[in-house]
C-alpha cells in the first residue's frame, strides 16, 4: 500500500480548532493490530459534535474522527482475520479515543471488528452504520418483551425522533417484525415518508409536551426513544404493563423528571441502549439479522453519499437539525 493516504484531521492548537482534509503518512496509525482499507464511513450526531469542536470527547490532537467504518483487511496480526476479509466497526471509542473512520485507512484492535455477513457488503453496512446498528438493538430490546421476558405479545410500538437515522430504520425493522408502529415527529411534511417506511400512525411531538399524570392510559407495548428529555415523562406514564422503553438518545435533553410509579405499578422497563459497548456476540447476531429486516432500496432513497470535502460542508446541518436521512462517506470519492 502507499505510505500516503487522505483523512480528515482535526486539531486544537492555541485554542484554535481546525478541521481539514489532509494527506497523512501510515506511520501515524499506531492503534490496534489490524489494518483496514476503509471503503465507507457514516455521519452521526456524535461525529458532527466532534467535527465542530471536539465535542468535549476528543482529548488528543491532531486526531482522525469517525465513529464507524467498513472496509477490507490489509494486514492482521490476529488469525481471526485474513487479508481481504470484509469487516464492520462501530463504537468501542474509535473516532473518540482511537483514530477513526474518516480516513482511507484505519488500524484498530481486532476485538473491535465484525466480519460482514455474506448478505451484506461494505456499502450497505454503512448505509446502516452506528444508527442502523442502534436501531436494530432497540428493536430487539422491544421484542424481548415477548421472547426473553415471556410477556404478552408486542403490538403497539412508539418511535420518537422518527425522521432521524435511528428512528427511520427502527420504523422499518419494527414494521417488518409485525408490530404497529406509531411515529412521533415535528416534521409534518414527512408523513408520507414515514408511512412508506411502515409507520401505521403519525403523532405530533407536541402531544408529549407539558405535564403528565403519575400514570396515564397504557398505550404502548414498547417504545424506541431516540430523543430523551422531557417527553420521556409522559412516555413512561403511557407505557403498558410490562412494556419496554429502549432509550438511545439525548438530543432532547439528558435529564428526565419521572416517578417510580410506571416501574413498580406496571413493571415498565427502561432498557438503555449502549451500542458502542455491545458485546461481540451480540454484534454478530444483530448484523446477521440485518438483511432480513432492512429494505435497502428504501434506505438508499434517504441516503446521501459524500466525499470528505462534502462531509465538512454537511456536518453543521446535522447539528442544526436541518439534515434529513443518512449520510455515508465514500473515502475514495
Amino acid at each position: 500500500m502507499s505510505k500516503k493516504f487522505k483523512a480528515i484531521v482535526i486539531n486544537n492548537q492555541n485554542e484554535k480548532f481546525t478541521r481539514e482534509v489532509k494527506e497523512v503518512d501510515t506511520d501515524i496509525l499506531k492503534d490496534g493490530n489490524v489494518l483496514v482499507k476503509v471503503d465507507y464511513s457514516s455521519l452521526n450526531y456524535k461525529d458532527a459534535m466532534i467535527l465542530k469542536d471536539g465535542g468535549r470527547i476528543v482529548r488528543k490532537f491532531p486526531f482522525i474522527p469517525g465513529i464507524d467504518f467498513s472496509g477490507s483487511v490489509i494486514e492482521s496480526a490476529d488469525n481471526k482475520f485474513k487479508k481481504d476479509d470484509k469487516v464492520i466497526l462501530t463504537g468501542f471509542r474509535v473516532g473518540e479515543a482511537y483514530f477513526g473512520g474518516f480516513s482511507q485507512y484505519a488500524k484498530v484492535d481486532s476485538n473491535f471488528l465484525v466480519k460482514i455477513p455474506e448478505n451484506l457488503d461494505t456499502k450497505k453496512s454503512m448505509m446502516l452504520g452506528t444508527a442502523g446498528f442502534t436501531a436494530l438493538l432497540c428493536s430487539f430490546a422491544v421484542k424481548a418483551k415477548e421472547e426473553l421476558l415471556l410477556g404478552t405479545k408486542v403490538k403497539d410500538v412508539l418511535v420518537t425522533g422518527a425522521t432521524g437515522g435511528v428512528g427511520s430504520i427502527a420504523i422499518m425493522i419494527l414494521s417488518k417484525m409485525g408490530y404497529d408502529v406509531h411515529a412521533v415527529t415535528g416534521k409534518k411534511d414527512k408523513n408520507e415518508y414515514l408511512k412508506d417506511l411502515g409507520a401505521k400512525n403519525i403523532i405530533d411531538r407536541k402531544e408529549f409536551e407539558g405535564e403528565s399524570k403519575l400514570l396515564e392510559k397504557g398505550l404502548w407495548d414498547g417504545v424506541v426513544d431516540t430523543v430523551g428529555g422531557q417527553a420521556l415523562t409522559k412516555i413512561f406514564a403511557q407505557t403498558k404493563p410490562g412494556g419496554i422503553v429502549a432509550a438511545c438518545g439525548n438530543a432532547g435533553g439528558n435529564k428526565i423528571n419521572t416517578t417510580v410509579m410506571p416501574f413498580i405499578i406496571r413493571g415498565v422497563k427502561l432498557w438503555g441502549i449502549d451500542s458502542s459497548g455491545s458485546s461481540l456476540k451480540r454484534r454478530e447476531f444483530v448484523w446477521n439479522q440485518a438483511a432480513k429486516l432492512i429494505d435497502f432500496s428504501k434506505v438508499q432513497t434517504f441516503t446521501k453519499e459524500l466525499s470528505f470535502n462534502d462531509l465538512l460542508e454537511t456536518y453543521p446541518e446535522l447539528l442544526k437539525g436541518e439534515f434529513f436521512g443518512r449520510a455515508i462517506i465514500n473515502t475514495n470519492k
